[in-house]
């Protein structure tokens, strides 16, 4: 998950890989507390995989505030989309 997290943000080199992975983990933990049960968010499911990206350049820091906010609406867009889903909210059994 980490060199594909670094690929969309375009970072090479393993200096920020710390905060990377924080923003992974802060994606994953958001995605739990917003209702998508903790079985589902696993790094191999397209859509979950689609909402950490989107989370983690939300949050990474672009120099342009208005390309933050485009995606930060679509992670919460696709964040709610998520927790309205039976797929993503009911446990493994």
């Amino acid at each position: 998950m980490l060199q594909d997290i670094k690929d969309a943000l375009r970072v090479s080199g393993d200096d920020l890989d710390t905060e990377i992975l924080d923003l992974i983990d802060a994606a994953k933990a958001d995605l739990i507390l917003s209702g998508v049960h903790k079985d589902k968010v696993k790094d191999n499911d397209p859509l979950i995989k689609r909402a950490i990206t989107v989370y983690c350049k939300a949050h990474f820091g672009y120099d342009d505030p208005k390309l933050s906010e485009r995606f930060q609406e679509s992670y919460t867009s696709l964040k709610h989309h998520l927790t309205l889903s039976t797929e993503y909210t009911v446990g493994d059994e």
